[in-house]
């Protein structure tokens, strides 16, 4: 793919998340969509699975998700019969907490290794596995400064083709889907290596 055929398909379809969705599963290409089942995820997965049911789902559960959120991940599995995979750490939650103390914060010169080892290290081995060449993110461009300079369809440096249908989305529009489908949604929600809002976990800069 030119980056003028990239060009031309953020100008034509980057406002159609439907559009985009089936652009991308139309290249014939294996595809993979990430989720980590935060407020609204449930589009998505919907939107993903609507056209390709039995794409892979991959999860990297960092093991300090809230009751909710699992409770949740359960219910959007079934709902929408996902093929999810989840993808641990390596040591379990009990484990890093029993040798290492509770999650590092923000300004803790570990926390770059917590989120390697919670994060990064568990997404690393999810790629090598699933080998995919497109992959569906739900980042929205209000997320942050970061997100907001992205296209809806962009290029990975090592050749993965990037796609985030709802990046122009509102929580609003979001909000509509969900009522629209029947989908269930999630607020209860915290991620161990962002903390704060509008803050980049890092997944999304190394890749």
């Amino acid at each position: 793919m030119s980056p003028l055929d990239l060009a031309r398909i953020n100008a034509e379809m980057g406002h159609d998340a439907q559009a985009l969705t089936r652009w991308a599963l139309g290249l014939g290409q294996r595809a993979i969509v990430t989720t980590n089942f935060r407020p609204f995820e449930a589009v998505i997965l919907h939107l993903v699975t609507q056209v390709q049911p039995d794409v892979p789902v991959v999860w990297m559960d960092n093991g300090y998700n809230t009751e909710a959120t699992y409770r949740y991940a359960d219910e959007v599995t079934k709902q929408l019969g996902l093929n999810l995979k989840i993808y641990l750490p390596l040591r379990s939650r009990a484990h890093r907490e029993a040798v290492d103390g509770p999650t590092p914060a923000l300004d803790d010169p570990r926390h770059a290794a917590f989120t390697q080892e919670v994060k990064l290290e568990p997404f690393a081995r999810a790629l090598r596995e699933t080998a995919p060449q497109v992959w569906f993110t739900a980042l929205r461009a209000t997320d942050s400064a970061v997100r907001a300079q992205m296209e809806p369809v962009s290029i990975n440096p090592d050749g993965l083709i990037k796609v985030a249908p709802l990046l122009h989305w509102s929580s609003k529009q979001l909000h509509e889907y969900c009522v629209q489908h029947g989908l269930p949604n999630n607020f209860d929600y915290v991620d161990p290596t962002k903390g704060e809002d509008q803050r980049e976990c890092g997944l999304h800069l190394a890749h």
